[in-house]
């Protein structure tokens, strides 16, 4: 389950709601080269641990940035509900549309729970070059914090 690290991670085209608006160009992967990006990959807007989980990485924005990388939630909720959803939670970085085709994103991930409609719970550090670094699948109800994450990027830092 999840791309493995060493794998070049699939590229995207969504929609992506930031700080209140809907940006008029996708969001694409290429967009972060040069960069890590932190993918976090979660169920759905206002689901109990998604409500928590996201603030978190808003308030560690600045300490990922400091260890250069951005932040992108992606979840299959369409652009209006990550608009509210940020706004509500007062996110400063995009929350991308994996709306339609529904869960292509995921999908190519491997993170998409056909059953259920939406994704794992998922988090991937993809480096500046576009291959995945680190990758986490963690149970539905659990919220996986940004330890791992930040563990990742500093391993990545020390890497470059």
């Amino acid at each position: 389950m999840a791309l493995a690290p060493g794998r070049q991670a699939p590229d995207f085209s969504l929609q992506a709601a930031v700080d209140g608006r809907i940006e008029k160009r996708p969001a694409t992967l290429r967009d972060y080269r040069g960069r890590a990006l932190v993918l976090v990959f979660y169920p759905a807007d206002w689901s109990p641990v998604c409500t928590d989980q996201l603030p978190i990485y808003n308030e560690l924005l600045a300490e990922f940035r400091g260890l250069g990388a951005e932040v992108a939630g992606l979840s299959v909720d369409g652009i209006w509900c990550h608009r509210a959803f940020g706004l509500d939670r007062k996110l400063h970085y995009p929350l991308l549309a994996d709306f339609e085709p529904k869960g292509e994103i995921a999908r190519a991930y491997d993170v998409y729970r056909a059953k259920d409609g939406f994704s794992e719970r998922a988090l991937f550090v993809v480096d500046g070059a576009g291959k995945i670094f680190w990758s986490y699948v963690s149970p539905l109800e659990v919220n996986p914090g940004a330890d791992g994450i930040l563990d990742a990027l500093e391993r990545l830092q020390r890497r470059d």
